[in-house]
């Protein structure tokens, strides 16, 4: 028997689930589906990793935090200034003989999806993973990026 924790994230993320799941059939009843995501990964998902998003003048930067997850696991994808990531933790092998006193991780699918602003470089998009971390750099385009002009004081 798996034990799992209770996390109230979780059940904000099964009332999300829901909701999208009744928005998508409506879309498709009504003949106009946006097709933005993934809805199979984003359905199938169990936990969300944390991730931290920042910006400089040249690029933006997340850094998601994957723990236990293996490289080979994780996929990055980019469709029309959404930028999706979904993969798997793996648990390690359940001990039978073995009486667990507290199970805090979270083992399964994941997924997270991000809109990009439309002024990007996609094709310059770069990941690294490292130690559990997931680095991806987004390169802002040349009208994005802010531009210093000097004014002459008369």
């Amino acid at each position: 028997m798996t034990l799992v924790k209770w996390n109230p994230a979780r059940e904000l993320l099964s009332l999300e689930k829901e909701f999208s799941k009744m928005f998508s059939e409506m879309e498709s009843k009504f003949g106009f589906n946006s097709g933005k995501q993934d809805t199979e990964a984003y359905e199938n998902a169990v936990w969300c990793p944390l991730t931290d998003i920042t910006e400089n003048k040249d690029n933006y930067e997340l850094n998601l935090d994957l723990p236990g997850v293996e490289k080979e696991n994780v996929k990055i994808s980019y469709t029309d200034g959404q930028l999706s990531i979904s993969g798997e933790r793996r648990q390690d092998k359940e001990e039978k003989d073995a009486q667990y006193h507290r199970v805090e991780r979270t083992y399964g699918k994941f997924y997270r999806s991000f809109a990009l602003p439309k002024l990007v470089v996609a094709e310059k998009i770069n990941a690294e993973f490292k130690n559990g971390s997931l680095n991806i750099t987004i390169p802002k385009a040349e009208e994005a990026k802010p531009k210093e002009l000097e004014i002459k004081v008369k």
